[in-house]
């Protein structure tokens, strides 16, 4: 197949690097977002996508906006069989998802219909799941509404946190989008519309969702903790200064030291130290701490933390 490629950040890289090495198909035209300004400097830094593409000698365009009609005009110049699109960051036209044969194939990073929109990995780790996964999609007009084609499935482990799921299935999206392919061209893969009533929305993420409320159940604060790492990053206020929290464990009160229960403990409290430790209250039970950053300091672990700073039983966080 000839395949214009869409995508722009990292997730997307391993599908365009799979397509680029696989005999079977050709990579007309890569199409990404424009260049950023990045730094002090403001020089202008290519997205992932646009690196492997210029790597690759890949023609490669990053027009501000893909469905305008000049830029669809070019489009159409291109031989194309399918576009494939990986998190591109742009929607496209009615006139782009119908212009080739095989029509605009998408690998997206959730168990569709579960998880529609922007964020669906630290979703489904902020909301407990047990399971995610990748599923490419034949796109239609909606945001991730399209008929299903294939799908695979991956377990949320305990310690999985944003990065490392995404790292997960980013590394699983080449063989499915390639299988994908293989069976549209052989006409042995049939569309399995979704179910609507199923779907959830997995809105952008925000540096305010990172802000830790400590009078939530201690078991969800750690899913944010895990989830939102490693951007935003779950923060709290210490000392008046921004304390990021990298790794935490969810503790029982039967493990604590009895000195913890000598105080009237409120949400967001720290009840016990130890030399490698911070326990806090919260609404519903206590959170171990350990693994940090403080504003201006590097991350690290808490016991390292600790040898630096002293802090007293019943200060506040937040």
């Amino acid at each position: 197949m000839k395949v214009i490629f869409m995508g722009t950040p990292d997730f997307a890289v391993p599908v365009l690097r799979g397509l680029a090495d696989s005999e079977e198909h050709e990579v007309t035209a890569v199409i990404t977002q424009p260049d950023k300004a990045r730094g002090r400097s403001g020089k202008l830094v290519y997205t992932p996508v646009k690196e492997l593409a210029v790597e690759c000698g890949i023609p490669v365009y990053t027009p501000k906006r893909v469905k305008d009609s000049e830029f669809v005009n070019k489009l159409k110049e291109i031989p194309c069989d399918v576009i494939v699109v990986v998190a591109f960051g742009q929607i496209l036209s009615k006139e782009i998802l119908t212009m080739p044969q095989y029509g605009c194939v998408n690998v997206h990073a959730s168990l569709l219909p579960r998880w529609r929109g922007s964020a669906p990995m630290q979703w489904a780790i902020l909301s407990g799941d047990k399971k995610t996964g990748l599923t490419t999609m034949q796109m239609d007009e909606g945001i991730d509404t399209g008929d299903m084609l294939l799908r695979r499935e991956v377990d949320i482990e305990p310690e999985d946190t944003g990065e490392s799921l995404h790292d997960k299935l980013a590394a699983l999206g080449s063989g499915l989008l390639l299988e994908t392919l293989k069976r549209l061209q052989e006409g042995n893969l049939v569309p399995q519309p979704q179910k609507d009533e199923e779907s959830t929305y997995a809105k952008m993420l925000t540096k305010e969702l990172g802000r830790i409320q400590w009078d939530r159940d201690a078991a969800e604060i750690e899913r944010y903790i895990r989830g939102l790492n490693s951007w935003p990053g779950a923060y709290t206020r210490f000392r008046e200064k921004t304390l990021k929290l990298w790794k935490a464990q969810v503790v029982s009160e039967d493990i604590l030291p009895e000195d913890a229960f000598s105080i009237q403990a409120c949400p967001g409290m720290i009840t016990a130290v130890d030399k490698e430790s911070i326990t806090v209250q919260t609404g519903k039970g206590y959170l171990r701490i350990l693994e940090l950053q403080l504003e201006g300091k590097k991350k690290m672990d808490t016991a390292s933390f600790l040898r630096g700073v002293t802090i007293e039983k019943a200060e506040m966080l937040g």
